[in-house]
Formats: C-alpha cells, sequence, structure tokens
C-alpha cells in the first residue's frame, strides 16, 4: 500500500506511553485538517489498542508495540501491533462486553469502541505470537 506519508514507532509496553502514542498519531493526522471530534476518534481508538497491547497482550509485564500510520488521500490508516500472547478466538473477542479480565477497570469494549469510532477495524494474528490491529479513518474535516 502506497502511502502519501508515513511513519512507524516502537515503543516500550508501559502505560506512561499510551498518551504518547495516541498524541502522535493525533499530530501526525493534522495535515489532512480532520475536525476535533474525528481527532478524538482517533485518540480513543489508538489508546484502545494500546492499552489492549499492554493490559492484555503482555499482561503488563512490558514488550513493544509498533504503530504505524500513513496518509493517503483523506484516509488515515494505522496499525498496532504486539508479539504479545495473541487472542485465541477473535471473533469471540470482538463481540461487546468480552473481556478475559473480570474486574471493575475491564468493561470489554476496547474492540467496540475502536470500530464505532473508525471507519473499519480488522483484528488479525502477527504469527508467531501478538495481534495486529489495523484501523481506517476516513476523514471529512
Amino acid at each position: 500500500m502506497e502511502f502519501d506519508n508515513y511513519f512507524k514507532l516502537e515503543i516500550e509496553a508501559k502505560n506512561v506511553n499510551e498518551s504518547f502514542a495516541r498524541g502522535v498519531v493525533a499530530m501526525f493526522c493534522t495535515e489532512l485538517k480532520p475536525t476535533v471530534s474525528e481527532i478524538n476518534d482517533i485518540k480513543t481508538a489508538v489508546s484502545e489498542a494500546v492499552t489492549n497491547s499492554i493490559v492484555h497482550g503482555y499482561n503488563g509485564n512490558g514488550g513493544k508495540i509498533i504503530i504505524e500510520a500513513g496518509i493517503r488521500e483523506n484516509v488515515l490508516d494505522i496499525k498496532v501491533i504486539d508479539s504479545g500472547v495473541g487472542i485465541e478466538d477473535i471473533d469471540m473477542a470482538l463481540q461487546p462486553f468480552f473481556t478475559t479480565k473480570s474486574d471493575e477497570e475491564h468493561s470489554g469494549m476496547g474492540f467496540t469502541l475502536m470500530d464505532s469510532f473508525m471507519s473499519s477495524l480488522e483484528v488479525k494474528k502477527n504469527e508467531p505470537t501478538g495481534l495486529i490491529v489495523h484501523m481506517q479513518k476516513v476523514i471529512k474535516g
């Protein structure tokens, strides 16, 4: 896939890097002149994807998260990639309220939020381990 602009960022899977990741992606897409609402949608989706990698992919034990973002015409393309434990049943994990952590902090709505705030969402296994969350947002500006 050819992009007009592109970046790749590798961060440590730590909670403090979640806000950094969403900020970088939000700043990157400003050339598309998104609305405040569109920026907020993107930031929320990136936050959810990165947090899922930290909490579920690596169980809070650290690792690497790669964020790739590209711009083509009026579309922002984002991939959040980890090499964590992955998800056994992705279809099940995409259902609202599904979570592997049964506590008050984890509602099981991460993928549902990503899907509702972005134009498209695809979740697939990152072989041999981990997950690739691929999101796109059409910017109407």
